[in-house]
Formats: structure tokens, sequence, C-alpha cells
């Protein structure tokens, strides 16, 4: 029977988290995962690039040089994109929305097939955690050594849902810890019903919070 490896911010393993067989089925189609990631990608693009082109620079009418006599070729205008400082050719423009919808279906099975897979390559555990008093890089530091993941991609998911207008949101009781993150790189942290595929995806190693297991659960027999 497949288990979650609970650790503590020592390190120390301190438990196991039994799942049933059932619950690690994943029969989702690797092709719409794969569409479903490249649309994440393709959402993400501002469409924004804005260049100028010859007729919108602004420069003099004047000739360059003469149009004969000089045994140049001729110019006709110091906008031209042979110039410094002229129009660009095929110039890149902001361009109308181009955001590919993602059915809702298929995100949560894509997000419970990733998962899925980091914990088959045992590369989800689990962490106990109690609210730091203050921020400590040095504890969180010691923790992912112990767990090989220092310089690896790693994401951190906790229990709840972030409210940007409500200061009192599920982040403020993990704001030590994720102070603590600061100074280390490649590291992440998101609550867990705010993630993506691709947090799943690029991340080498995924922790999550013990008080969150519940909602992994809840992923998990959705696809039962």
């Amino acid at each position: 029977m497949p288990s979650l490896k609970k650790y503590n911010l020592a390190n120390e393993k301190v438990g196991e988290i039994s799942l049933e067989d059932d619950l690690l089925k994943a029969g989702e189609s690797l092709q719409m995962i794969k569409d479903y990631l490249i649309a994440l990608r393709a959402n993400a693009r501002q469409w924004s690039a804005n260049t100028k082109g010859r007729s919108e620079v602004s420069h003099s009418t004047k000739k360059p040089h003469p149009q004969k006599g000089t045994g140049r070729a001729r110019q006709g205008f110091l906008g031209a994109p042979q110039y410094k400082g002229g129009g660009r050719v095929f110039a890149p423009k902001p361009k109308f929305d181009q955001h590919v919808h993602i059915n809702k279906k298929e995100k949560k099975a894509s997000i419970r097939h990733l998962l899925i897979e980091k914990i088959q390559n045992e590369s989800l555990v689990v962490l106990t955690y109690e609210q730091l008093a203050q921020p400590k890089t040095k504890i969180v530091h010691t923790f992912l050594k112990g767990q090989e993941a220092t310089g690896k991609r790693t994401l951190f998911l906790g229990e709840g849902v972030f409210d940007a207008e409500n200061q009192n949101s599920s982040m403020v009781k993990y704001d030590s810890f994720v102070k603590s993150l600061r100074n280390i790189p490649r590291i992440q942290f998101k609550l867990f019903p705010n993630i993506n595929g691709y947090d799943v995806a690029v991340n080498h190693r995924v922790v999550i919070m013990e008080d969150a297991v519940d909602e992994l659960l809840m992923l998990l027999k959705s696809g039962c």
C-alpha cells in the first residue's frame, strides 16, 4: 500500500499516511495534460509587444542624399528600416485576446494526475508544521538539505485560499514560514487550492503541510 512520508522541520521522520491503491489510479489522457500545460503558458503571455513601423516613426521627409550623381543607391526616407532609428519590418504588434479556454474538469484531472506522479516517484512528502515564533531561514534550509532538495525547485503547499482583499487570510498563519523561504532560491509557497498544473510539473519536489493533506486526499478521491 502506497504512503506519504511525514517529516518535521528537523527532517526527522515522524510517521506515514497510508493511501489506498485506488486513489493513485491515473487514467487521464497524456495529450489532455499536454494541452492543459500549453494553454497555461499561452494564457500567461501579455501579447503587449508594440514596435513602430516605417509609417509611425518620427523623421524628416527630406531625402538622405541626392538621388543621382553620388553613385549610391537611391534612398527616399530616413525612417526606412535600413537606417538607424528607422521603422521595423514586420514589427510585433499587440494582438487581440489570445486566451485559451481551460475546462475546469480537465484542469482538476490534470493537477490530480501530476500530483499522483509525484507521489509515485516519492517526490511528495508531508511536513508537520508548527508556527515559527520568528523567521528562521536556517531551519528551513536544514530541512531542504535533509530532503536532498537544496538548489532544486521545491513547491510548498499550505491549507486555505488566499484572499488579497482580506488581510486575515489563510496566509497569515504561514507568515513566519514564508518569510523564512525568501532568501532560498528556487523555492515557491502556495496555498493548495491556488495551484495549477504548471506549478506541480516544473518543481522537482512538493512538500505539503500536514493541515493541507485533507485537501490533497479530496482531490485524489475526486478521480475515483
